[in-house]
């Protein structure tokens, strides 16, 4: 503060004697104040405590550009480029260029009024002057150049900053018009680019784009006056053949950006651009920076590009185009209530440059930014679209020749035609003919695929695409590809023949797959077409390679809708004909069978195609498979696959059953039941070998649903054999109630199209176990709450359970054995509660099951289960109604 006020008392004193001084004095007495400012502003963090701080930015600027005019006046350039550059550096101690510009740099960032008070000094001609003379001769090097470069980059950072401020004014620009060096720095930018000052480029672009942005109708009269764009534009067409491409980009930039922002004031430099060939310049520069890496010239090159975008939209009269449109169309796409938002298209000529480089290059920076173009052309409005469409057809005529672009360009173009559906809700009919096209001639792999992905997005946008790509062919078109795919695959029958597809290609027959499911789901008549094509027995061969099965089985689900019988006689039979390791290929038909499940009518159909007994024989292929330790084949299997398919296998039978009375008597009758018992006895998990077991005291006794939690729980030290019999009990456990078909225990596995495939006619190598989801049934009940969810659906699974009883043993565990024996007992006990369930237990033959599966506990006294199986036997023999039973 104490600085502060003694240079307003100087300054007051100053201006008391200045009008009585020579001006030379004048002069000296006023560089005398500058020290002193400098000291307080850095002493004061930057805040400048003077109440006369105008008159002081007046009096010092006024100083600068007089002293500026002297070093440079009457001189040749390069001599007055050096004395500038002498008096404005700082040596060993701040000569007076130095104070002056460091002190007005200082005040141009004060507040408005001070900085209009700098513009009126006249200091924005004199600047300009300067600059054009750092910008345009090249300093002569000498011994001293690596000292002084930072001091030079100081100097530097101060004028420019200063120049940005004046500039980014309107009234600083009328400023600069007094001097004619604007349109000579312009000029000088479109034809000296390869001879300027290198360290001067960039600022000298900093300051001129400020400049263009800042223009008023008076600049633009003044350059269009003196053909400042017209000459530049001619210049540029030489640099253009000699120049490299970055180099032509960065100086052309800065004209256009002249164009570009006068526009809103005046369309005069537009006009005088257009009418002097600046588009054929632009096309020529733009064409020549095909191959430039990716960060070469890149901040210009997408600078012309954004700027030819925004020239689109200048013009003076609206285009008016009347378009056919093609129906059908989506039910809420209406042209008519399409409002504009102001945004539109009105000058077709800049789009035709970003349309003939995308025609003429296959660089893929280049075209991919033209791409980005369009699209933000559309996002501006989407009558745009339209606009374009129906008058240059850009995205029509890039179709015909897409298959010629790298990849990323494809892909690129690709989600732009796919914008046109989501974004737009239109349907381009012709553009979706060509597309089409392109997928039977198949030219390019990878643009057939990509092509495909973009019409399946759109199919599973409406159903409408559904009966489109049918009348226009495509359906038949991929149903005759798919055909020849599967014949080769029959003839190939799992070898490595020449003609199997790989990579892209493959990938290509999965989106295919894909596309047809699209096509047929929830379409009747699409599906009626697969049928009638003979497709049916080509469709199912698909199912042996994990990458095609999705896609196929979502087709062969969608046949269900016609004929339960057809689809259930695929999918059983592809089950039993799978071979005893393709547990993957098992798992997903069992699947695919569930969701068909889920409809009542499709139960007669699973029963008449020998459905039970078909995921019955899964069962059996599974002996041994779940031993501890796993033994042979089955140990590279891994037992969380092997229990997937058994809880599948379960979930299926239950999915059968469930609300099916025919069903559930057959299964019963049959004696089903019975023979679940026997496969699941016979997975590995059970006791097997016959002897009789030992009976052991207790020393604790924990409850089925403790043993629950505890097999859920991976930090439990249970043996694996029984975990894996809870397991299984749990599932039974579950389809008693009649819920297994809704649980989910295992996580979804998602094949990547990298990958190969799991399933084959040897036995599968070592594999990663699939993961058991680790969630408890009925979402994480409580133990007690668990015991209360008692309701008996089917009868014929606690059989199953009994049955199982007495081979949840294991030589060497007989502690742990009988302890789980006795809490699956009680839970038995538990589930005969209420009278109902005892006559349904009853009529299931659950009496008969005990005496013969638990003959050695219910007639030994001292067994442990015999009081507890005595006392289920009591609870149902009181329901039995006719004395054979008892007998």
């Amino acid at each position: 503060t104490l600085l502060w006020q003694t240079l307003g008392q100087q300054f007051v004193e100053y201006e008391q004697v200045a009008p009585f001084l020579i001006p030379e004095d004048q002069q000296r007495r006023l560089l005398e104040l500058l020290p002193l400012f400098l000291k307080a502003w850095e002493q004061s963090a930057g805040v400048i405590m003077l109440s006369n701080i105008q008159l002081l930015a007046s009096e010092v600027s006024k100083l600068l550009t007089k002293e500026i005019k002297r070093n440079i006046n009457g001189k040749p350039a390069e001599e007055a480029r050096l004395a500038l550059e002498q008096w404005l550096q700082q040596k060993k101690e701040a000569g007076d260029g130095y104070l002056l510009l460091k002190s007005v740099y200082l005040l141009s960032q004060t507040d408005l009024r001070t900085m209009w008070t700098i513009i009126g000094s006249g200091l924005p001609a004199a600047l300009m002057q300067c600059l054009y003379l750092f910008f345009t001769v090249t300093p002569k090097k000498t011994s001293d150049d690596t000292e002084t470069s930072e001091d030079d980059a100081q100097t530097q950072e101060m004028l420019v900053k200063i120049m940005l401020n004046m500039y980014k004014e309107e009234q600083g620009v009328e400023e600069l018009l007094t001097a004619d060096k604007l349109q000579s720095l312009i000029i000088a930018t479109s034809s000296l680019w390869d001879q300027c000052s290198h360290s001067w480029k960039v600022p000298t672009g900093r300051v001129l784009r400020t400049i263009s942005k800042a223009q008023t109708k008076t600049s633009i009269v003044y350059l269009q006056a003196v053909d400042c764009i017209k000459i530049a534009i001619q210049n540029l067409f030489t640099l253009a053949d000699t120049l490299p491409a970055c180099d032509v980009c960065e100086a052309a930039s800065i004209v256009l950006c002249f164009v570009k922002d006068s526009y809103p004031v005046s369309s005069a430099l537009l006009a005088e651009f257009e009418n002097n060939d600046g588009y054929q310049l632009l096309l020529k520069i733009l064409l020549r920076c095909e191959g430039l890496q990716q960060n070469e010239g890149d901040p210009y090159l997408d600078e012309i590009l954004d700027m030819l975008t925004c020239l689109t939209t200048c013009g003076k009269t609206e285009l008016k185009v009347s378009g056919n449109i093609v129906h059908p169309q989506l039910p809420h796409f209406d042209f008519e209530q399409t409002q504009s938002s102001g945004m539109t298209v009105k000058n077709l000529q800049p789009f035709q440059v970003l349309q003939s480089i995308f025609q003429r290059s296959n660089d893929q920076h280049l075209c991919g930014r033209i791409l980005e173009a369009i699209g933000t052309i559309w996002a501006w409005d989407r009558v745009n679209f339209f606009l374009l469409e129906w008058t240059l057809q850009p995205i029509n005529q890039f179709t015909d020749i897409i298959h010629f672009k790298p990849h990323p360009v494809q892909v690129q173009f690709f989600r732009l035609v796919e914008s046109i559906v989501l974004d737009l809700s239109y349907v381009p009919h012709e553009i979706l003919k060509k597309v089409q096209y392109l997928i039977k001639e198949n030219i390019v792999p990878f643009c057939t695929l990509t092509a495909l992905q973009c019409l399946l997005s759109m199919t599973q946008k409406d159903l409408l695409f559904s009966d489109i790509f049918r009348d226009s062919g495509l359906l038949g078109l991929l149903l005759a590809l798919l055909r020849k795919e599967a014949k080769i695959l029959r003839k190939s029958a799992g070898t490595q023949l020449p003609g199997l597809k790989e990579g892209t290609e493959k990938e290509l027959i999965v989106v295919m797959l894909k596309m047809v499911a699209a096509l047929t789901a929830r379409s009747v008549r699409n599906t009626v077409v697969l049928k009638d094509y003979g497709m049916v027995p080509y469709i199912k061969i698909f199912l042996d390679d994990e990458r095609y099965r999705s896609a196929t089985l979502s087709i062969l689900e969608q046949l269900s809708a016609i004929n339960y019988e057809e689809y259930m006689s695929i999918i059983i039979g592809a089950l039993c004909s799978s071979t005893q390791w393709e547990l993957h290929l098992k798992v997903d038909l069992l699947k695919s069978l569930l969701r068909i499940l889920e409809s009542p009518k499709s139960h007669s159909a699973f029963r008449t195609c020998s459905g039970f007994n078909g995921l019955l024989s899964l069962l059996s292929d599974m002996e041994g498979a779940l031993q501890d330790p796993p033994s042979g084949q089955w140990e590279a299997v891994g037992q969380n696959c092997v229990l997937e398919l058994v809880f599948y296998t379960l979930q299926g039978i239950t999915a059968a059953l469930h609300l099916d009375p025919v069903n559930s008597n057959f299964f019963q009758r049959n004696g089903l039941f019975e023979k679940m018992a026997e496969d699941l006895g016979s997975l590995g998990c059970f006791w097997t070998e016959g002897k009789r077991q030992i009976p052991v005291s207790l020393e604790k006794k924990r409850t089925f649903a403790e043993f629950l939690d505890a097999a859920f729980c991976t930090s439990e030290p249970f043996p694996g054999w029984l975990k894996n019999c809870i397991w299984i009990l749990n599932f039974l456990d579950r389809m008693v109630k009649g819920t297994l078909h809704q649980e989910s225990y295992f996580k979804e596995r998602k094949p990547e199209m990298g990958e190969e495939s799991r399933d084959g006619q040897e036995a599968p190598q070592a594999q990663e176990e699939h993961p058991i989801a680790f969630n408890r049934p009925g979402n994480k009940l409580s133990a007690s709450a668990y015991m209360l969810d008692c309701t008996i659906v089917h009868a014929g699974a606690v059989c199953v359970m009994v049955r199982l009883l007495p081979k949840l043993y294991k030589e060497g565990h007989a502690q742990l054995s009988q302890e789980i024996q006795c809490a699956l007992v009680d839970h038995i006990q538990s589930l005969v509660k209420s009278e109902k369930s005892r006559q349904v237990m009853c009529e299931s033959g659950l009496l008969s099951t005990i005496i013969t599966s638990c003959q050695d506990a219910f007639c030994s006294d001292s067994h442990p289960l015999h009081l507890p199986l005595t006392r289920v036997f009591e609870k149902l023999s009181s329901q039995a109604v006719e004395p054979h039973v008892l007998r």
